[in-house]
């Protein structure tokens, strides 16, 4: 097999969660244990609860149950379960760290797993007092911190269904969310720290909180108020059917307002936790740090997956490179396992210089958000990962639940490559006709339904069968460009909506970027396509110089002929333009419609996710 970079020793395989499930089924390695997963969903998923020791109070009477059609399956019908219980209060008798606090001042804090149990039950409490009940929605607005997971399972506790807002939003986009969402309470903090400023947390609240939603703020300095540490912490957890909502997670959309995907306690919960345990590898006692926020899926992601597992969860306040080597002291410092990062932040991560921290302790490192370009992807794995951890490369989306591909730590793996479907999802890339096709580029579909798969967005069924279902009836569509290759590995291509059509030749704007990162000169690149009156459209790429590096027209014509020569002559570039900086969301993602709606003048839909929106205006100077 071309291009592959690491390989499971025979104690990684031996050891791995997964290799346990794939025996309880009975299954001889990854391949058949997927197999057994799309194909015989009543044996694979009550496996997996058992494996994993998920506690449902009240069984199943069936796993699954499509009889209103496969946009809206049911799983484990009739089963009673609660998140909090399952990633909080079942290790509150287990030793050690549950959360840890690191604020940017340079502060630390933790909970135990006593302490986190019963400061969830307590502040379930204080909800309950101020007249919150099942069903009804809490947004959570607060910086990575303890507290997040606190607020999560403590509205998980009593039926509420939570909101994570992104902590970086200004009062509009805040308000957007709780007026969508008909926000009864909202739990903030009075301030945090981003890039060593105060961000006046409860100010952005009060001016957004036009609803009249309750108020109950968490100080970054003292905690939680009196209303919540006088609570005698002795409410039961209220078991709930395995469809009841859990969490109202918003995702951004190109026009339009933002769309709100709800999960349900049972799908999400089993979901993320086989995600964490057979993917990432995640066990009790691990310790995991995800450069991540409330409002991006991981961090739910985090907070559910690693709980259910009994692993150490490691919150970090403010911006990963304030300073500059933040990120990798932390693994350092606090012996992280498991290191969750975008490729956008580690591209911005590589430019100023290779790690000099101990990363001995972690085992692996997880990956998502956008496709990969090789050089950093290569920079991460051999300068950070020292070529000993796998890169467990993963994509799905907030909609999703958890992820469709997934790097594989049984099987070996390629460079950039996202692996293969995950278990239980049922993917395919399919032509314009929804024909299969095999080593080129098609869309990204999921042929059956999967526990995690959002069960609508929120007030909206119509604009959730029109954006997933309709294009090919009875089949999820994603919207990203996949291959499958030769040796039956999966890449993504980016978002379809991206992708660039130069001489009636589709090409994604991942390709592009990586080989123009891959000169030595430049640090990021966003490409995108330009209108062309004879080929319909044309490549200009943004580039982030290096430190030093002269961005002159001497290099925009190196960094063209390097695109020429690694992806043809008719893929060179019309415009290679520097920037300081490519607009991002707090999660790291680069925003390219925004980038292309910079360049051609348009509306760019919903930038309340922009964590530097000046970016734009340097890009509009630039053309």
């Amino acid at each position: 097999m071309r291009n592959v970079v690491w390989k499971p020793t025979p104690e990684i395989v031996e050891t791995a969660n997964l290799t346990r499930l794939s025996r309880l089924l009975g299954c001889s390695g990854y391949h058949e244990l997927h197999r057994v997963s799309i194909e015989e969903p009543e044996r694979f998923w009550p496996a997996l609860v058992h494996d994993l020791r998920l506690i449902f109070t009240r069984r199943w009477t069936r796993v699954l149950d499509t009889s209103d059609g496969i946009e809206w399956a049911r799983w484990f019908v009739g089963g009673r379960v609660n998140v909090a219980t399952n990633s909080a209060h079942r290790w509150e008798e287990l030793p050690g760290e549950a959360a840890v606090f690191l604020g940017e001042d340079g502060s630390r804090s933790a909970l135990t797993w006593p302490q986190l149990s019963r400061e969830v039950t307590q502040l379930a409490e204080a909800l309950r007092g101020r007249g919150i009940e099942a069903g009804d929605r809490v947004a959570i607005f607060l910086p990575m911190s303890p507290a997040v997971a606190v607020a999560s399972h403590a509205c998980a506790h009593i039926g509420a269904v939570q909101v994570p807002i992104f902590s970086g939003f200004a009062a509009p986009a805040v308000r957007a969310r709780l007026d969508d969402a008909g926000a009864k309470a909202v739990i903030t903090a009075d301030w945090s720290y981003r890039r060593g400023k105060r961000v006046e947390m409860l100010e952005i609240v009060r001016e957004a909180n036009t609803v009249g939603a309750e108020e109950i703020v968490w100080s970054r300095d003292s905690g939680w108020p009196v209303e919540v540490t006088r609570q005698p912490g002795v409410l039961h957890t209220l078991q709930l059917d395995t469809e009841h909502p859990y969490l109202l997670a918003y995702t951004s959309g190109t026009t339009g307002r933002p769309k709100g995907a709800l999960h349900v306690h049972g799908g999400f919960l089993v979901s993320i936790a086989r995600e964490a345990a057979y993917q990432a590898d995640v066990r009790r006692g691990d310790r995991v740090f995800f450069s991540t926020d409330m409002g991006w899926i991981m961090g739910p992601w985090t907070v559910v997956g690693a709980g259910a597992l009994g692993a150490t969860v490691v919150y970090m306040e403010g911006a990963p490179d304030w300073p500059e080597d933040r990120l990798w002291r932390i693994v350092e410092e606090e012996r992280v396992t498991m290191l969750g990062v975008s490729p956008t932040l580690v591209r911005a991560l590589r430019a100023k210089g290779d790690p000099t921290a101990d990363m001995s302790s972690l085992r692996a490192i997880t990956t998502t958000g956008e496709p990969w370009n090789r050089d950093p992807y290569m920079w991460l794995f051999e300068r950070v990962g020292g070529g000993r951890v796998p890169i467990v490369n993963i994509s799905g989306g907030t909609e999703v639940g958890a992820c469709f591909l997934t790097t594989c730590i049984t099987e070996p793996i390629k460079a950039v490559a996202l692996g293969f479907p995950a278990l239980g999802q049922a993917m395919d890339v399919v032509d314009a006709d929804g024909r299969p096709v095999r080593e080129e580029v098609g869309e990204l579909v999921c042929r059956r339904p999967w526990p995690g798969m959002t069960r609508g967005i929120w007030g909206d069924p119509e604009r959730y069968l029109d954006t997933y279902w309709r294009r090919f009836p009875g089949v999820w569509t994603h919207g990203d460009w996949a291959s499958v290759d030769e040796d039956g590995y999966w890449f993504l291509h980016g978002r379809s909506d991206d992708t660039l059509n130069i001489a009636g030749k589709r090409i994604g704007p991942a390709e592009l970027e990586s080989a123009a990162v891959s000169h030595p000169s430049v640090a990021e690149a966003a490409a995108v396509g330009v209108p062309h009156e004879v080929k319909g459209e044309v490549a200009w790429i943004f580039c982030v110089p290096r430190a030093g590096a002269e961005a002159d027209d001497a290099l925009a014509r190196e960094v063209g002929e390097r695109v020429a020569d690694e992806l043809g002559k008719a893929f060179r570039p019309e415009r290679i333009l520097f920037v300081g900086a490519l607009p991002k969301t707090r999660s790291a993602k680069i925003v390219r419609r925004a980038v292309r709606a910079s360049v051609l003048g348009q509306d760019a839909g919903d930038l309340s996710s922009l964590e530097n929106p000046e970016a734009l205006e340097e890009i509009a100077r630039a053309v």
